[in-house]
């Protein structure tokens, strides 16, 4: 029987199937954030039950750090008192625990593939809903809830059902200017932030392939944002010569033995998904959202449509923005270059080719914020942080940042945030922040203009 990728990862990892219910499924890797793990761990102690594979959970702090001053006391309470119960839970479990400072440290998402914790074929699951992000390695990777994190802790198995599958497939050649975000922005703007709600989604064709790891990582991470339960990308040479003396990747023979294993992972010709969707590369453009949702996205020349229902009104006014009315020359006040969805080496690189030679507009208050430690070393040891000094930015210590406004880089409230993050819900940035979501392109575009700017007016 012909089979998808899905399946094929899916079912090798399906301990039992209840009758009329879900499936057992065994989880290769956990990875715990400070927000969602409190209270898994303190159920666990409550069973006095230990982690069942402690070796198999890695607990990472990063939506509450500051990312500035890391090495000093965290002044919020709150988000002070999480980072220190996960240090405290990790230590009490065993559990590997990369803290504030250590070079290990960043974004979760950010830190699992790039240091070779994410592989092609496992199960992932970490509690937040951009767990998607990791299928680009190839695995099956999704968001639970808190009460599942200590089921896995407990079992390193979930109970699960086992969602439909969809294959998204995009042919043709991205146009100048026409980034990973775009086509993500792009497919929202047609499906709405509902179109693949009940489903798996596998990404295919002539643009996916083109796309280097850090663009797939984008393109799963965004999964989430038209309702899909993860998103995923066959592993192909890319994702092999991407992992090859990653830290925590197999080594030797076993290297050898995983890239046959990893080779046979793709959908099979015949395999059968539940539902197919084609996009064509020409139809899509630099994009920005204009309202309160990612799926409220549009190609940034042109206008905001008309719509009627009370819902787009509420957008409108809390945006500022009317029907019919262009982005175009829109003056701005904040830019977020980072989050799990563009905080990469190649998201910092697209940015200063932008701004190389160019100055910051004064009206602009721009935060850099590498997803990682070693995102930082490598922007660093490509002197990417010079050119980015000398058009007057600053770069940031690591994490989460101004994506939510759960620590303390808050976009304050009527203010106009280009953001690369993967949410514009009202008050996401902060109480009345005005978020319009964008490529790391468009972000530079209007962080040395002030105003909404096409990037491709910029681009050599």
């Amino acid at each position: 029987m012909a089979n998808t990728l899905f399946d094929k990862i899916w079912d090798s990892h399906v301990v039992q199937v209840v009758d009329d219910g879900p499936n057992q499924l065994y989880i290769d890797r956990l990875y715990c954030h400070e927000v969602t793990s409190p209270q898994a761990f303190e159920g666990m102690k409550n069973r006095n039950l230990k982690c069942f594979r402690p070796e198999k959970i890695v607990c990472i702090p990063d939506h509450n750090t500051p990312t500035h001053d890391q090495d000093k006391l965290i002044e919020d309470s709150v988000s002070r008192n999480q980072v220190d119960a996960l240090e405290k839970n990790a230590k009490d479990f065993g559990l590997s625990y990369f803290g504030m400072m250590h070079p290990k440290n960043g974004i979760i998402h950010v830190v699992g593939p790039e240091r070779g914790l994410t592989l092609p074929g496992m199960t992932i699951v970490c509690g937040d809903s951009h767990t998607s992000t990791h299928g680009a390695m190839g695995a099956v990777a999704f968001g639970i809830g808190t009460s599942e994190v200590e089921m896995v802790m407990a079992s390193q198995c979930i109970l699960q059902s086992r969602p439909k599958t969809m294959r998204i497939t995009v042919d043709g050649k991205l146009g100048k200017g026409v980034t990973s975000k775009d086509v993500a922005l792009y497919m929202m703007s047609k499906m709405t932030t509902s179109g693949a709600t009940g489903y798996f989604v596998e990404y295919a064709g002539e643009v996916v392939k083109e796309l280097s790891m850090e663009g797939r990582l984008t393109l799963c991470n965004l999964s989430i944002e038209m309702g899909a339960r993860g998103g995923m990308i066959a592993p192909d040479e890319k994702t092999i010569e991407y992992l090859k003396g990653r830290e925590y990747a197999p080594k030797g023979e076993e290297w050898d033995k995983a890239v046959e294993y990893w080779k046979t992972l793709r959908s099979d010709d015949d395999a059968q998904f539940d539902k197919e969707v084609k996009f064509d590369a020409a139809d899509i453009q630099p994009m920005i959202t204009y309202g309160t949702n990612p799926g409220m996205g549009m190609a940034i020349n042109d206008t905001i449509p008309y719509d009627d229902s009370d819902s787009f009104k509420k957008s409108m006014n809390y945006m500022g923005f009317n029907s019919g009315e262009q982005l175009l020359g829109k003056k701005i006040d904040y830019v977020f270059l980072g989050a799990c969805t563009n905080g990469r080496i190649e998201d910092f690189r697209s940015f200063a080719s932008i701004v190389k030679g160019k100055k910051r507009a004064e009206n602009v208050t721009a935060w850099l914020v590498p997803g990682s430690w070693m995102v930082l070393e490598q922007i660093k040891s490509e002197g990417i942080d010079k050119i980015l000094t000398d058009a007057d930015f600053k770069i940031r210590q690591p994490g989460c940042s101004a994506c939510l406004a759960m620590n303390d880089d808050k976009i304050p409230a009527g203010k106009y945030s280009v953001s690369t993050s993967n949410r514009n819900f009202e008050g996401r940035q902060g109480p009345g922040a005005r978020t319009l979501l964008a490529s790391p392109l468009v972000a530079a575009a209007a962080a040395i203009t002030g105003v909404i700017t096409d990037p491709r007016e910029l681009i050599n």
